[in-house]
């Protein structure tokens, strides 16, 4: 009777559910009937609709809904879902927007302070100036001995006591005078240029005006805890790459809970024309009464009853003002920070041409300041996405191997001789300095076996380095060009050492080959999150290292960290370092880093377009007057000065060294003759050449007139709204124009030929390194599949439509499109010249 009872409920259950679908009602679910549909979603969030009958089939509590009222579950439960992430997303926002808010106001507080002092001084001299003019010595009889020994001379601090009770009180003057720097107005503070502050920003960025030495100070957010900060921060060697070690030599715990450290810390020389830089500091770490963590830092210097450090060989004693990371938590999570670097790093010790180099404070901001802000937040955002990158790694990993290969190519410019290094004789002409390296621990996993059959053997390390003064030529241009053309300076005439040298470890000589690659193939692996770094691996393929291997060239692969590429970045230096590594590429690969380093020596922005063609054949044309691009077109000139610094680093056997070293001179020797050409090419200045703007060449205005007269044609309407009839008035709409526009060949494998300025941003790459690009590369499964069935009827009518969908960058970032508009372009004959894509309302996913 029950079970009857029980039945009959169920009917009638069953029989009102039925009964409000046909009233159009809303349908109200059982618990198991929401369990069910809810596993289904986080299975499928999107379920056909053979797979929702399936499911009905599939479970019986699910029989009395009809097909029509699972579809609308289902959509309602996405439209729950992306509420709710939105909802976080903007919680995220305003938590940020909140910090950043709070973060504007005391900045605002502090440049008030900072004018009502200037305010107050301006009225002091004013009142004061006429009686000092009167009460002023006369000085026209001094010598001018006198005069310049008073001009120059410093003044004498009695000695610090570096006792215990001494060095607390050292700690806490440090604490006062930084506190003084990040907070207050005891350094005028100017924004860097090139940086506005913002949400998305790294955060506000300023450099000191007028001051002793460099400074610079940034303020942030970060979500990370304020203890973490500080732990990531004080590991300087993590994220500070110029840094080569920092000892910890005594430790003092300090009444309030703190710790008062001694630090002997040392930097490599960015150049080889440069030492070192090593400083004895004091670092005291406390916690103020707010909540707030402090670490800050000063050197020692002239102190006495304590513990010192002697000068080091290869090494200047620079100084550190102070200086330190304030880091307060922040509502919600995460933690706002202000860092500030103040150094003197003792420019009078370098050759002169350098000496903007180290008085420079931009400088110090891209290396120290902001390198510390970015470190932090590449941990945060690792952290809370914790994905897979590409080739299976961690984005931890990556950072590791990045640091590696900057640290093993800091290690080969410097040379130390602790390090295992020693100076080779010139050959006469002390251009190339070769440095030869036996140590075991450099040469520690470098006995590698290669796919050939031959077996690595070294048992030694060559490196050979040089440094050049380059003009007019911008950095990130320069490195780019390195990137993306690697034939032009890889010199392939150099005979190797021997066929049997070269057998014993093929990847021992970079470059160096009997018969040409037959081009790179460049495959990201990771990227920072401003894209200012960017580590890939490339593969050479078709490299032939000795007349046996011409007839069967195999694939080289390349381990290249690059970086410094953005061209409006003001004071970072440029860098393309690379490392030869094997098809296994584990993380604990030997590396052996060689590469360029491009550091700029002025500060002023460079006003080349971040888009010049690259393009060296048409570079090294002679231009002729009447095919000048107009003015604003046309490529500014700039006067820049920068260094170059070229190491490159060779595994050998010792009994091979002289023959080695002759190879590593002469190899050396032709990369300077090769860079020299190309910067001469890419230099704005250069007399006759230079590199041409990509709007400027008469094949660019046609085929800008071919693409809108074709659209037109099949479209029966303008593609540009006012553009003017002049071919230039043409090209400029065209390559202004909001949506991606891209032409590829018409092949069996289609590649890019040409893109507009909006199609350079949606690929992420150049005008370049476009070609390098197939069509079916950009499109997803999906829209492989609808290109595919489009293709034909584009063909035969001479345009089709695409829908909307998903396709990828050349750093393999997600784009979405609304649609996707294709025609044949035709020439003058009415003959299909290339095909045309234009991407609608693209943006970055």
């Amino acid at each position: 009777m029950a079970m009857s009872c029980k039945d009959s409920n169920k009917a009638a259950a069953a029989a009102a559910a039925a009964a409000s679908m046909d009233n159009g009602k809303y349908v109200r679910y059982t618990p198991e009937q929401v369990e069910a549909l809810e596993r289904l979603y986080h299975e499928c969030p999107k379920p056909s609709s053979m797979r929702r009958q399936q499911l009905i089939r599939e479970c019986p509590i699910l029989s009395n809904i009809e097909p029509k009222q699972i579809k609308v579950w289902f959509q309602n439960r996405r439209c729950r879902e992306k509420q709710r992430k939105e909802a976080s997303r903007l919680q995220g926002v305003n938590r940020k927007l909140t910090a950043m808010n709070k973060l504007l106001m005391e900045e605002n507080d502090r440049l008030q302070k900072q004018v009502s002092q200037l305010v107050y001084e301006n009225g002091y001299f004013r009142q004061h100036a006429p009686s000092n003019a009167l009460a002023t010595k006369d000085t026209s009889c001094e010598s001018v001995v006198t005069s310049g020994q008073q001009h120059h001379l410093t003044p004498q601090h009695p000695p610090r006591d570096a006792s215990p009770a001494g060095l607390l009180s050292v700690a806490e003057e440090t604490l006062t005078e930084f506190l003084s720097k990040a907070t207050g107005t005891a350094v005028e503070w100017v924004q860097m240029p090139g940086m506005k502050p913002g949400p998305d920003s790294i955060g506000i960025v300023a450099i000191s005006h007028g001051c002793t030495g460099v400074a610079a100070r940034a303020c942030g957010l970060v979500g990370l805890e304020p203890t973490r900060v500080a732990e990531i921060l004080k590991d300087r060697p993590s994220w500070f790459r110029d840094c080569r070690s920092v000892d910890i030599l005594n430790v003092l715990p300090t009444a309030n809970g703190g710790t008062v450290e001694l630090l002997y810390m040392q930097l490599y020389a960015p150049t080889t024309l440069a030492p070192g830089r090593d400083f004895w500091l004091l670092r005291y770490t406390s916690v103020m009464d707010d909540g707030s963590l402090v670490v800050c830092e000063r050197s020692l210097s002239n102190t006495q009853n304590g513990p010192s450090m002697p000068p080091v060989q290869n090494f200047v004693r620079a100084e550190m003002l102070p200086s330190g990371y304030l880091i307060r938590p922040c509502e919600g999570g995460g933690s706002i920070i202000h860092i500030v670097d103040h150094m003197n790093l003792e420019a009078w010790s370098v050759p002169e041409v350098l000496r903007p180099l180290y008085e420079s404070s931009t400088a110090l901001a891209q290396k120290t300041t902001m390198a510390a802000l970015r470190q932090l937040r590449q941990i945060a955002q690792e952290i809370s996405q914790s994905n897979v990158g590409n080739w299976g790694r961690r984005p931890a990993a990556l950072r590791a191997l990045s640091h590696r290969l900057s640290r093993g190519f800091n290690e080969a410019l410097n040379g130390l001789s602790d390090e295992g290094w020693s100076l080779i004789a010139n050959d006469g002409i002390d251009d190339v300095t070769v440095l030869v390296n036996s140590n075991p621990e450099k040469l520690m996993g470098l006995n590698i076996s290669f796919a050939n059959g031959y077996a690595s053997v070294c048992n030694a390390v060559l490196c050979a380095k040089a440094s050049m003064l380059l003009q007019n030529v911008p950095p990130a241009i320069l490195v780019r060009f390195l990137r993306e053309h690697r034939s032009e300076w890889a010199d392939s005439s150099i005979d190797a050492y021997s066929a049997a040298a070269v057998k014993v470890g093929p990847n021992t000589l970079l470059g160096a080959r009997v018969g040409n690659f037959g081009g790179q193939v460049i495959l990201p692996l990771a990227q920072t999150i401003e894209q200012e770094e960017l580590l890939e691996v490339i593969k050479l393929e078709g490299v032939a290292h000795s007349p046996e291997d011409a007839m069967m060239p195999r694939d080289i692969f390349l381990l290249q960290l690059c970086g410094g590429m953005d061209e409006t970045a003001v004071g970072t230096c440029a860098e393309l370092i690379f490392a030869p590594i094997d098809a296994s590429f584990a993380d604990d690969a030997p590396l052996l880093p060689s590469g360029f380093r491009i550091i700029p020596l002025d500060s002023s922005k460079e006003a080349s377009s971040p888009n010049r063609t690259l393009d060296l054949a048409s570079a090294l044309e002679s231009g002729t007057a009447g095919n000048k691009p107009s003015n604003d077109l046309a490529v500014t000139s700039c006067t820049t000065r920068s260094v170059m610094t070229i190491a490159f680093q060779f595994a050998f056997e010792s009994h091979m060294q002289e023959n080695v070293a002759s190879m590593a001179r002469q190899y050396l020797r032709s990369i300077i003759s090769s860079v020299q050409r190309v910067a001469l090419a890419l230099s704005p200045s250069h007399p006759g050449s230079g590199l041409r703007s990509p709007l400027g060449t008469p094949e660019a205005h046609t085929l800008a007139r071919w693409i809108c007269q074709s659209y037109r044609s099949y479209m029966g309407v303008e593609l540009l709204k006012s553009s003017g009839e002049g071919s230039e008035s043409i090209l400029k709409a065209l390559w202004q124009y909001s949506d991606a526009i891209l032409c590829c060949s018409v092949k069996a494998m289609p590649v890019f030929t040409f893109a507009n300025q909006a199609g350079l941003d949606m690929l992420e790459t150049t005008l370049v390194a476009l070609q390098d690009i197939s069509l079916e590369k950009i499109f997803d499964d999906h829209g492989r599949k609808n290109l595919c069935s489009e293709f034909p009827q584009i063909m035969q009518q001479g345009f089709g439509t695409l829908q909307g969908g998903i396709c990828l960058s050349s750093m393999s970032r997600p784009i979405s499109y609304e649609r996707a508009v294709a025609w044949k372009v035709l020439n003058e004959d009415d003959n299909a010249h290339c095909l045309c894509f234009m991407f609608i309302n693209w943006s970055f996913v």
